[in-house]
């Protein structure tokens, strides 16, 4: 009955965002909705696929989010996992490498967590 529409991040600087999610992930902006206090922008996949992220910029604010302990996360699942780690490595964004799990997790530029997962991970437990 329920589909997934969308996940929200509040990020201070819209456009330091908007590159790189682009960069990191190949995220593309959909759509954008602008308002007297803030601008949404909707980002989406090359896959086409309904989920989409929302990036929620106010226009006033200054100060970065508090994150609290940080433990909410977004999953990103790729074809080639070895090349997307030597560019998120390149990028300097890898902020956990969970080796034996066969997986990691990069920063976004406001903190928030997005793990990074082979297409096929999970599969053969």
């Amino acid at each position: 009955m329920f589909k997934f529409a969308h996940n929200n991040l509040n990020v201070l600087d819209l456009e330091r965002s908007l590159k790189f999610y682009r960069e990191a992930l190949d995220l593309t902006e959909i759509s954008r909705l602008e308002f007297e206090d803030f601008i949404l922008v909707y980002l989406g996949d090359s896959f086409k696929s309904q989920h989409q992220l929302e990036l929620q910029w106010f226009k006033n604010r200054q100060t970065p989010y508090n994150l609290g302990e940080n433990k909410f996360h977004l999953a990103f699942t790729v074809k080639d996992f070895d090349a997307a780690y030597q560019r998120h490595k390149k990028l300097n964004c890898i902020c956990n490498d969970v080796k034996d799990l066969g997986i990691y997790f990069i920063s976004d530029p406001d903190g928030y967590l997005l793990e990074v997962l082979p297409e096929n991970w999970g599969k053969d437990f």
